[in-house]
């Protein structure tokens, strides 16, 4: 009961600073969430989760890592190979081995062996912060797929490093030749028994569907769990790399999903939305359990007196720094070797060197793996400075989270409009569907033709949102003018109605309050959602006691109403200049929608029409697509993109029309 209470939780907590974040967005979401957690931790001092790493590693980085790797583009993948490798690889080494030897120096109390474990720990970066962070700061497209691409391998390289410097201190004993052996075998059969495994599950998912399981719900679950069961069976069957295993099979699940897009789009579709709930809620509960951890992980070294608190501080500053150091040097050098060996003509600046440092920021691995040091040696002696050493790792994952936060945005602000985005393509292809739907537009089919419509403003929405925060209120504004300019020309058409019929008393109090109800909805205020709720039970309260023949002629004067006020706002705005040709356009698609929304159609003939009219929309996008490529406009791997994302749009409509 309290583990599910204590789940309960931390779901509720991460609703609550994503609100949070909307109000404060210049900090990054994993900042704000790692503050509640240490003030959840602080406040209700009972509220305790123990975490082992082996069920965290399980639960939480197989399922993210096989997501990034079935996301990340394959083309960056293979041509980074190189730079990614390094980070991943010997810039970890290189951390654990010069940071090591650097705190030792400082901190003479601290074995090397000890050293070298807390460096080691500290050596995987944390893609789930990065891409917080890149939400809002434009982080150039080669540096952010760099430093996916080493995440996906820097923390099994990290936490074997890591496994063997605690082993030397707790055994007493390192052999580099088996370090060195184990690592190869853990990667290598790793990877094989990724790509075995995702092409099994594969295997096992056709010969399903040929016995007649066609199940949709039944493949989003195998596909959900498919990184549980890759990363059991390395780990505990082989004792591979079980984080190589789902980052393998992730690619090869994709790759899978590419060749069978047009057989199995519906199960893709809900698969997509399934994952985008599942890397949703394990992305912020990773960081509310870190901000949960700190407090107690911290406690007892902070009111240790053998350190002075401030010296403390000035560790976790200078390990900091001299892990931005190490990276900053690695990357310059890696570039010089990259160019002169390798002969890799990308034009790189003093500033990209110093973003790729910062935004390698460390996280929830780096605490999960420092907390799993053993309390004792196997000669029954304490673990040497273990308390110490949490509370380095911990100020050092806050310290790059900081440093990210303050300094990207200042090197990335006069960048981020001259870098394409996807979004601008996406939106145009959107209103370029609108249009299409529109040219098809007549009586008959006028009431799906606008609720299609509907379904693509609310996708550009979406995109708008995704692009940018400010594009989004811009929009909403956009959205809000049309509204305001439709309700005065309402007043206007509605008092011009009420003065040629000369309405009696009831009937005009009943426009008025018709009136002030759509005025009202254009606010959505706490206050006033309260005056029209109880503006709603008056008004019922007075209807009730009305004759019947009253209440009759005052529905149909409503209707008789609806009609006038709708089909003259059109014609104005169709027949006057007074707005730009998008406002006007927003304008009459809205008061079409009241018109015909009461339109009947046969069910089957309204599918008929639906899928019509949907299908030439998707067609139109496609030729869109094409247009752009061969003008030059966008490469091959936009428009494979682009294409996808048709598609999803496609399988949408399929899927609606099965339900």
């Amino acid at each position: 009961m309290e583990l599910l209470i204590s789940i309960l939780i931390l779901l509720v907590l991460l609703l609550v600073t994503n609100v949070l974040a909307h109000y404060i967005s210049f900090i990054p979401i994993a900042l704000i969430q790692i503050a509640v957690g240490i003030i959840v931790a602080l406040v209700a001092k009972n509220f305790t989760i123990e975490i082992e790493a082996e069920w965290f590693l399980l639960l939480f980085i197989a399922p993210l890592l096989y997501h990034d790797g079935a996301h990340f583009p394959r083309e960056q993948l293979w041509k980074m190979r190189l730079p990614i490798l390094g980070n991943a690889i010997v810039l970890v080494l290189l951390t654990t081995i010069v940071g090591g030897l650097f705190v030792h120096w400082m901190i003479p109390s601290i074995p090397l062996a000890a050293a070298f474990a807390l460096m080691a720990i500290l050596s995987p970066t944390d893609p789930v912060a990065v891409n917080g962070i890149a939400k809002r700061v434009h982080i150039p497209d080669r540096i952010m797929n760099l430093v996916r691409g080493e995440s996906l391998i820097n923390d099994a390289s990290g936490l074997i490093a890591f496994k063997y410097s605690v082993a030397a201190i707790v055994t007493g004993y390192f052999s580099l030749k088996t370090a060195t052996s184990d690592f190869l075998y853990m990667f290598f059969v790793g990877l094989l028994i990724g790509i075995l495994g995702a092409l099994a599950i594969y295997w096992i998912r056709l010969h399903l569907r040929r016995i007649g399981i066609v199940d949709s719900t039944f493949y989003v679950l195998l596909q959900v769990l498919t990184p549980f069961i890759l990363y059991l069976i390395a780990e505990e069957v082989f004792h591979a790399s079980g984080v190589i295993t789902v980052v393998t099979g992730g690619i090869i699940a994709a790759i899978v999903k590419e060749k069978t897009e047009s057989f199995i789009a519906q199960e893709q579709v809900v698969t997509e939305h399934v994952w985008s709930i599942v890397t949703f809620t394990l992305n912020g509960v990773i960081f509310l359990l870190l901000g949960l951890m700190l407090p107690s992980a911290t406690n007892s070294i902070l009111i240790s007196e053998e350190i002075h608190n401030s010296i403390l501080i000035l560790y976790v500053l200078a390990i900091g720094l001299m892990v931005l150091v190490i990276r900053f040097v690695w990357v310059m050098f890696f570039h010089v070797v990259d160019k002169k060996i390798f002969k890799n003509e990308d034009t790189v600046t003093m500033k990209d060197h110093i973003v790729t440092t910062l935004v390698g920021v460390r996280g929830t691995i780096t605490m999960v793996g420092i907390l799993s040091l053993p309390l004792v040696t196997d000669l029954g002696e304490l673990f040497p400075d273990r308390q110490l050493l949490i509370f380095l790792a911990a100020g050092v994952i806050l310290f790059t989270l900081i440093m990210a936060t303050i300094f990207l945005p200042l090197l990335n602000d006069q960048e981020k409009a001259q870098q394409p985005n996807i979004m601008n393509e996406k939106r145009e292809m959107l209103k370029h569907a609108i249009r299409s739907i529109q040219r098809e537009t007549v009586e008959e089919n006028a009431a799906i033709a606008l609720k299609l419509m509907n379904q693509y403003n609310a996708m550009l929405m979406n995109v708008e949102r995704k692009q940018s925060e400010e594009a989004f209120q811009a929009y909403r504004q956009q959205m809000l003018e049309v509204r305001k300019i439709g309700m005065e020309l309402e007043i206007i058409y509605t008092k011009q109605y009420m003065t040629e019929l000369g309405l009696n008393e009831s009937i005009q109090q009943e426009i008025d309050y018709i009136l002030k109800e759509r005025k009202d909805m254009l606010n959505n205020r706490t206050f006033t959602l309260l005056k029209r709720s109880l503006r709603h039970f008056l008004r019922e309260r007075k209807m009730s006691k009305l004759p019947a023949n009253v209440v009759e002629q005052i529905n149909k004067v409503k209707k008789d109403l609806k009609d006038h006020v709708t089909s003259s706002i059109i014609k104005h705005v169709q027949e006057t200049n007074e707005y730009s040709i998008d406002i006007a356009q927003k304008v009459e698609m809205y008061y079409r929608h009241l018109q015909y929304s009461s339109y009947k159609m046969d069910s089957s003939e309204q599918e008929e029409q639906k899928e019509y009219l949907a299908l030439i929309a998707i067609e139109a996008q496609r030729n869109l697509i094409n247009e752009w490529y061969l003008a030059g406009d966008i490469n091959n791997e936009l428009a494979k993109e682009l294409r996808r994302f048709v598609n999803n749009l496609e399988s949408v409509i399929l899927l609606e029309e099965e339900e």
